[in-house]
């Protein structure tokens, strides 16, 4: 069959990568893909949140199976198209992807479902806000409702930070509509760890545990970015506790939506902190992570196509999917100066070095071709993931392979898997 692979990150040429490795798969088109995925599809340059030519372009070259990388054409409504088409896709609908659409759903889901949370409110008028704001113990965290690519959350340590951040997100329109409505909920203390699922409206198949690195600067200081590196499973969240893990944020979710008459079809990723009085879950999205999904496809064992379109047809047989007990870990190395203002256009040399390593994937993110040369283009250029025996091992392997790796004015974090490593030998 032929593959409509939708968006052009790191996380898309991972799906790229392992959608390559199905014999069900005949064929990839990427739109708009990016530096990584022209090696491995045909690209198209079709934007990502475009439903209606992409749906186009998926009628006239027989696509079999849509996959949407990022969140924003879910929420756009690609997977209702699909299904007026009559085109498998895996991801919700529209309805389902207000989980990630709407920090104020999601929240409101998690209430009616029982699925543990921080205590929150919603606000559209901004003088209602700032007189919550003015009554709530600190931290709290102030969340712009809308997709605001993974910046509209700040954590405010003051009163005045989150006065400031209810200013900028609701009167100075940083993020447009997006910030129209904020949530304001109670500051979490703990680890994070990211838990994902294969969903197929009715029956989960939950992935190894992952934790992601937020924060720009080594020891989780400097602003948030979408992610600076993962690695997988997560000393945090062991084997032990996945089973309950998808009965506790999980499963209601899917019993939840399917009563509504909106079944979750596609990766059902909910973001736990790891507290003292137990799990609680940050924030839901409805795709897969970036760069979570690096290291978890590098240790995927079945076929992705296979269990991709078991989801679409609700068809899911759990017991099938299977993961090597290895640990991978992803580094992220980008552009000086992301997640703010960065250069773009320096060329990017020794990729092949570092995948000599058999036990090395290098996935491109922020670059493009530019005839035979590989060029950055976005802020988070390249992921360079490996595969080991444990969390340390696979630490060791992934920063030597970064080594070998150069573009000019790059940088990333030298501590990817640290508390990971600190934990396990606690």
């Amino acid at each position: 069959m032929n593959v409509l692979l939708v968006g052009s990150g790191g996380r898309e040429h991972a799906l790229a990568w392992k959608l390559s490795q199905s014999p069900l798969v005949n064929k990839i088109y990427a739109a708009p893909g990016n530096g990584g995925t022209a090696g491995l599809c045909e690209n198209v340059p079709i934007s990502d949140t475009d439903v209606q030519a992409l749906m186009a372009f998926a009628r006239e070259n027989a696509v079999g199976l849509i996959v949407p990388g990022p969140e924003a054409p879910l929420v756009a409504g690609l997977a209702d198209a699909a299904a007026q088409a009559n085109i498998p896709c895996f991801g919700p609908n529209a309805f389902a992807a207000q989980l990630e659409g709407s920090k104020a759903f999601a929240k409101q889901i998690m209430r009616e479902t029982g699925v543990p949370t921080a205590d929150f409110a919603v606000f559209d008028d901004h003088q209602a806000a700032r007189a919550h704001v003015e009554s709530r113990p600190l931290p709290m965290v102030i969340k712009a409702d809308g997709l605001a690519a993974g910046k509209g959350v700040v954590v405010a340590q003051t009163r005045e930070q989150a006065l400031d951040a209810l200013d900028e997100m609701m009167v100075r329109k940083v993020f447009g509509q997006a910030g129209a409505r904020v949530v304001v909920e109670d500051c979490l203390l703990g680890e994070e760890a990211s838990f994902l699922a294969f969903c197929d409206g009715e029956r989960a198949a939950p992935m190894p545990s992952c934790q992601d690195h937020k924060a720009v600067f080594d020891g989780d200081t400097g602003p948030n970015t979408g992610g600076m590196g993962a690695y997988s499973p997560a000393p945090v969240l062991p084997r032990s506790r996945w089973e309950e893990m998808t009965a506790l944020v999980i499963t209601p979710i899917l019993k939840t939506l399917a009563a509504k008459g909106h079944p979750f079809k596609g990766v059902l990723y909910a973001g736990l902190m790891m507290t003292g009085n137990g799990p609680l879950v940050l924030e839901y999205n409805v795709r897969f992570g970036d760069p979570e999904c690096q290291p978890l496809l590098m240790r995927l064992e079945s076929d992705l196509a296979e269990t991709m379109l078991a989801c679409a047809a609700g068809r899911l047989d759990p017991s099938a999917l299977r993961f090597t007990d290895r640990t991978a870990l992803c580094v992220v190395m980008a552009a000086e100066g992301y997640p703010g203002n960065y250069p773009k256009g320096m060329a990017i040399s020794g990729i092949e070095n570092a995948e000599a390593d058999a036990n090395v994937k290098v996935f491109v993110a922020g670059a493009k071709r530019e005839g035979d040369a590989l060029v950055t283009s976005g802020g988070r250029v390249l992921g360079v993931t490996a595969l080991d025996s444990d969390l340390a091992a696979a630490q060791r392997r992934a920063y030597q392979a970064v080594g070998k790796v150069t573009f000019e004015n790059a940088f990333h974090r030298s501590d990817i898997g640290a508390k990971g490593i600190a934990r396990s030998q606690a």
